[in-house]
């Protein structure tokens, strides 16, 4: 007897689907890299354009032609590393050791938290990261956004923690050595090379069970009297409904992330993607900027993280695109 079942509709794989506790983004997990080099960074989402490149994909019936390719831009201001914090390993996991922070730490950082009036003990603190290097399990550099860079609006800088790759004692050394000066995004990736982008989704609010989760509209006839969007039966009644039925709730804003999306340009003349009169909703781009192939998750103006791919493809093209024309005119004109 053949069964008429389905697939279930909605991924389980995303439970709870609930909003997201903050707007920025968490990377929860870094991925093993050989060189000492940062293993993320941040941007603003801009907006999408279309470019023109050259397929160099061989596995493509389109290999050494022209094509046409939605991107996302990305505008990624140099971010500035405030602090160096080490870790020890614990068999609890992973637990802070020193954190050392920079003598000259901008005034916008009081307006996330309150700085000490007397200032950070810098040296200090440096000089017992020194001592204590033999404990050093993994190194991350305190990093925070510079918006006043980008071309939105804002003040308010994002902090957050950047891990290093490579060898414990070149980290360290590294770490230091970058401690209150600016990060490039040039530092971080090339073009051709493939990121993680992770991002917390647009927000729809409440939401049914057909938006929500594609469930199937019902037929419109006397015995479905009680409605038609809606799922036919919540269940049993013991021992009680589970949690793997579709329910109306929220739907969007929920950390999300997108793996191996290839860079196709790091540039640094915004005149080159800019529209006249700016991108829509966002304005102009003044500084660095990345193009990302497809889409990404967020909003316009919601910072997106960038991450080296945690799970790398293999046999993939990871030499610089050749862009013949990218679109100076943003998508929705």
């Amino acid at each position: 007897m053949v069964s008429d079942s389905r697939p279930r509709r909605g991924s389980l794989a995303y439970y709870p689907r609930k909003r997201a506790r903050s707007i920025v983004a968490r990377i929860r997990s870094w991925p093993k890299v050989d060189e000492v080099r940062p293993l993320a960074f941040a941007g603003y989402k801009v907006g999408m354009v279309h470019v023109i490149m050259v397929e160099d994909n061989p596995n493509s019936p389109y290999y050494g032609r022209e094509v046409a390719k939605a991107a996302t831009v990305i505008e990624c201001p140099p971010l500035l590393v405030c602090g160096v914090r080490s870790y020890m390993r614990t068999p609890y996991g992973l637990k802070a050791l020193t954190e050392v922070w920079s003598k000259d730490v901008p005034k916008d950082i009081g307006r996330v938290f309150t700085l000490p009036e007397e200032g950070f003990d810098h040296k200090d603190k440096l000089q017992a990261l020194e001592e204590e290097r033999g404990k050093v399990a993994q190194v991350r550099l305190i990093a925070c956004t510079q918006p006043r860079r980008a071309g939105i609006r804002k003040k308010k800088p994002e902090v957050f923690e950047i891990a290093l790759g490579g060898p414990v004692e070149e980290a360290l050394n590294y770490a230091v050595s970058k401690l209150g000066k600016e990060l490039n995004i040039k530092e971080f990736i090339k073009e051709g090379e493939y990121v993680d982008v992770i991002a917390i989704t647009k927000g729809k609010g409440f939401a049914g069970v057909v938006k929500r989760f594609g469930v199937k509209i019902l037929p419109r006839w006397h015995k479905h009297r009680k409605g038609h969007r809606r799922i036919g039966s919540v269940g049993p009644t013991a021992p009680g409904t589970m949690f793997s039925v579709p329910r109306p709730g929220q739907l969007g804003f929920q950390q999300r992330t997108e793996y191996n999306k290839r860079v196709l340009k790091v540039g640094d003349k915004p005149e080159e993607i800019n529209p006249a009169g700016g991108f829509k909703h966002y304005g102009i781009v003044r500084g660095d900027y990345v193009l990302i192939e497809g889409s990404v998750p967020g909003a316009i103006k919601r910072l997106v993280k960038l991450r080296l791919p945690i799970r790398p493809l293999a046999g993939k093209p990871t030499q610089a695109p050749q862009i013949v024309y990218v679109s100076s005119r943003s998508v929705g004109e």
